[in-house]
């Protein structure tokens, strides 16, 4: 049976963030990827990466506008196993820890949320005001997972790439499909295990 994990990728810097989680994806077998690009991720993903909407959407199994809020996703008889938000900017936070379900990906996080499905945001925003805060700890509260994409430099990584793998690995994780490609602390020189 094919799991479904949903990617929302808005507006927010860190283009890069989704498009890497859809390129590791696309190699988990058993696996459907469901795509809501917004139109604000559309023209950051262009800027950032060089990147139009159909080179996001060819590493995606599905593709939905983000006003179709009629699709699928909106329902939650449609079994997903989790829904990540990257990049996720503060707008597409606060309405998804407010509820109020203007497009599709703020309405498929809501379903996932009541569905007790695993939510994972990866907010991309510095500094936080208290507002910030405190829907992050709504959020939390409900059951998401709050997970900016925060690299370890205890490996020392030597490129931009690296950074960038370390939090989508970090997700991976949190979706419960780990990378054989991600970096642990156990592999490191001179770290010894129990």
């Amino acid at each position: 049976m094919k799991r479904h994990i949903v990617v929302g990728v808005t507006g927010a810097s860190g283009s890069i963030y989704g498009y890497r989680l859809l390129e590791q994806l696309r190699s988990v077998k058993d696996l459907e990827t469901h795509l809501i690009l917004s139109r604000a991720a559309e023209r950051t993903g262009f800027l950032e990466l060089g990147k139009v909407a159909a080179d996001w959407k060819a590493l995606a199994g599905h593709s939905y506008p983000i006003e179709d809020i009629g699709c699928r996703l909106a329902s939650g008889s449609f079994v997903t196993s989790a829904m990540v938000v990257a990049p996720c900017s503060i707008h597409t936070m606060s309405a998804i820890a407010s509820g109020i379900s203007s497009n599709l990906i703020v309405r498929a996080a809501d379903v996932t949320l009541k569905e007790r499905r695993r939510l994972i945001l990866m907010v991309r925003e510095t500094p936080l005001h208290l507002g910030h805060l405190r829907s992050m700890v709504a959020l939390t509260e409900m059951g998401a997972v709050v997970a900016p994409p925060i690299p370890g430099f205890y490996y020392k990584p030597a490129t931009v790439l690296e950074l960038v793998d370390h939090s989508v690995h970090r997700v991976l994780d949190l979706l419960g499909l780990p990378s054989s490609n991600a970096r642990r602390w156990d592999d490191l020189p001179g770290v010894e295990s129990e």
